[in-house]
């Protein structure tokens, strides 16, 4: 009896603090989210009213709006560019097999286990060294190199349960490879292609780190807008911008996986 009270503590304990971690991590979060609608230009609690003022002052900021659609454009074709040469590299890994693989698969995965910031002063040395100029071209370069590993991932691991039986069916019914896999391979693994797409893009839109190295000069995103911002000051308008990035990081993937069951139902 005393055993079985002492496992029922240990997990109350687990429990507990497991319910502390989530709090340090997302309480500071939701302050900024309710400081947003703060009537009051200090972020001070008690608050003295609730307004969307911060949004408008957002939408009236043209530093801001040009970030946040440099941000959309960057990470829709980061989105395009990883998306598609990992469902290509997805294939040859997974359907063939050749000399070197091992050696591909483990530099595909390379930019998850290096740390961002090596990453990011190792391009931005390796583009010194070739004299090339920080350019948007070689931060979308950057962007895909750190976020094409992950659609590798996805796109493998839902093309490696997709049966060889329906691509060889196709191909001895006259279908060449590529309507095969127009017709027959990419249906079935769209889902996992739709995710990588997702997961592509909120990445990017995300990303501060590297971005602070690869922009060019006059170039920013929203999180390299907030960091500028803080720089002077904690304005209210901070608030406001975070609480839309918590939102289209949470909401975006969200509703992607929501999207992509339907889709993977869909096919069942």
């Amino acid at each position: 009896m005393s055993g079985g009270q002492n496992i029922v503590t240990s997990w109350s304990l687990i429990r507990a603090f497991t319910i502390l971690i989530y709090l340090f991590m997302f309480l500071p979060v939701a302050v900024v989210v309710l400081l947003a609608f703060n009537a009051n230009q200090f972020g001070s609690f008690p608050m003295e009213g609730l307004s969307l003022r911060w949004f408008v002052e957002l939408w009236n900021n043209d530093a801001i709006v040009r970030a946040f659609k440099t941000s959309v454009l960057l990470g829709s074709l980061t989105a395009a560019v990883s998306t598609t040469l990992g469902v290509l590299t997805s294939l040859a890994l997974v359907r063939y097999d050749f000399r070197g693989k091992g050696l591909i698969t483990t530099l595909m995965i390379a930019p998850i286990l290096v740390p961002e910031v090596v990453l990011a002063v190792a391009l931005l040395l390796f583009l010194r060294w070739l004299e090339m100029p920080k350019s948007f071209p070689l931060l979308l370069l950057g962007h895909v190199i750190f976020t094409l590993p992950f659609v590798v991932l996805i796109v493998q691991a839902r093309l490696v349960a997709v049966r060889r039986d329906y691509e060889e069916a196709a191909l001895s019914l006259g279908a060449n490879a590529f309507h095969t896999f127009r017709e027959v391979t990419l249906p079935l693994i769209m889902p996992a292609v739709f995710a990588g797409v997702i997961f592509a893009f909120t990445i990017s839109f995300d990303d501060v780190t590297g971005t602070l190295f690869w922009k060019p000069g006059g170039v920013e995103t929203v999180p390299t807008q907030i960091f500028a911002m803080l720089r002077n000051s904690i304005s209210p308008e901070i608030n406001a911008l975070g609480a839309v990035m918590v939102v289209v990081t949470v909401a975006v993937p969200l509703l992607g996986v929501s999207i992509a069951r339907r889709m993977a139902a869909a096919l069942r």
